[in-house]
């Protein structure tokens, strides 16, 4: 299990996923908006590319209503750490 916390931007021209807000959040950027669960299964997929791993494998723990979210990867992928410092950096 791999838990970290992002900050979400809903309704985003493009989806991107990387930057840092704050100390530690991930930026995670979607086009979709934030009504009907719509702009978290957005996160939930780009995060799932972001880590190569299956939708179903990240979830939404924290946060479920607004934009820092606690997610977390389960099982946690090899080097999920290191995708997550590369991550920020960009």
């Amino acid at each position: 299990m791999f838990r970290f916390t992002i900050r979400v931007k809903p309704g985003a021209k493009r989806e991107a996923v990387g930057g840092r807000w704050g100390d530690d959040a991930l930026v995670v950027a979607v086009a979709a908006p934030a009504v009907e669960g719509k702009a978290n299964e957005a996160v939930r997929k780009a995060l799932a590319r972001a880590f190569g791993v299956r939708k179903q494998d990240v979830d939404v723990i924290a946060g479920e209503r607004g934009r820092d979210k606690v997610i977390q990867v389960d099982p946690a992928p090899a080097g999920a750490a290191d995708v997550l410092a590369r991550l920020l950096d960009g």
